[in-house]
């Protein structure tokens, strides 16, 4: 098994709200490119959504969902040139959905967000032989 060298930073936090009818894509690409994050984390998230955007384990199409859905959990890492978020969602009855989000994401009452960045390193996505993505290659600023 390979292990990637860690990576070790100091970090600085930033809290944030974004109000009913936001695209959360948008706005954490805004607020990331406003504040010239290179090495973000989502570090707590909580709220609604009214329109939820996913795209499924091995599928290549986006799954638009729409009704009342309280954000269970969001994370991920977030850099200038683009971003790897997971979205876990459950419904009125408590029915959980989840998986890669999407841009079309909106909110419904709030969405209260901790963002975390890595002060002295930087993130970027390169391809990978290894999985055939794009994935995320750590390096010092």
């Amino acid at each position: 098994m390979t292990i990637i060298h860690p990576h070790s930073s100091d970090a600085r936090f930033y809290a944030l709200r974004l109000l009913p009818g936001q695209e959360v894509f948008s706005q954490l690409h805004a607020f990331v490119q406003q504040h010239q994050l290179k090495a973000a984390w989502i570090a707590g998230c909580t709220g609604s959504l009214t329109d939820v955007a996913l795209r499924f384990a091995g599928q290549d199409d986006t799954t638009f969902i729409t009704g009342t859905w309280e954000v269970i959990s969001l994370n991920g890492t977030l850099e200038l040139t683009g971003e790897h978020l997971h979205l876990s969602v459950s419904d009125t009855q408590g029915t959980m959905r989840g998986g890669h989000m999407m841009p079309g994401c909106t909110v419904r009452t709030t969405l209260e967000l901790v963002l975390g960045e890595l002060s002295e390193l930087a993130f970027s996505r390169q391809p990978c032989v290894v999985s055939g993505y794009d994935e995320l290659v750590i390096s010092s600023r």
